[in-house]
């Protein structure tokens, strides 16, 4: 299997490799090194009162990410990074020093747009694009195996419904408290 993933990770290096994208993509998957783009989408929608609850869902899909992702995943596989297999090849970013799987950037964005998705917000549309330039990069940029990038999406995508669907809950909690 790893053998398959080097060959599919190299080919991106061979074929799609260019200084635009060499210029683009680190800046492109910085903006997600944390999560930042995505809360900072969370707090302006929290802050706009029509996209509050689509706000909360996010928020809970990030919050949810986070534990499942990072403090669950990353130190129960422990998997090690593609860099780190093939030192041949020439990082453009600083090398991460957690584990490889799941892609936490891609886990990161797809929860995002599952949450928008799942809440109703057309919002989804633009966040699919961008979380896929996001998952592409880290592809590109040479810090995730190709399994790690799909189980991002896989986990993402089930945090951002689970995200969704408590954030409905605790809002039909919180009108049934009203009407009281």
């Amino acid at each position: 299997m790893q053998t398959a993933e080097l060959a599919v990770l190299d080919w991106i290096q061979a074929h799609l490799r260019c200084g635009f994208l060499d210029a683009v993509l680190p800046w492109i998957s910085w903006t997600c090194d944390h999560g930042e783009i995505w809360i900072l989408l969370a707090a302006v929608l929290l802050l706009w009162k029509k996209q509050r609850w689509t706000g909360v869902s996010l928020s809970f899909a990030l919050i949810l990410d986070l534990v499942c992702c990072n403090m669950v995943l990353k130190p129960l596989v422990g998997r090690i990074r593609p860099f780190a297999v093939n030192t041949a090849v020439e990082l453009l970013t600083a090398p991460p020093t957690d584990a490889s799987f799941p892609s936490g950037h891609t886990a990161a964005s797809f929860a995002a747009v599952f949450a928008l998705w799942a809440s109703g917000s057309p919002l989804w549309k633009p966040a699919l694009a961008l979380a896929s330039v996001i998952a592409f990069s880290r592809l590109y940029l040479y810090v995730h195996w190709p399994t790690d990038v799909l189980g991002g999406i896989v986990v993402g995508a089930a945090v951002g419904v689970a995200g969704a669907k408590l954030a409905e809950a605790v809002r039909k909690r919180a009108e049934r408290k009203e009407q009281r």
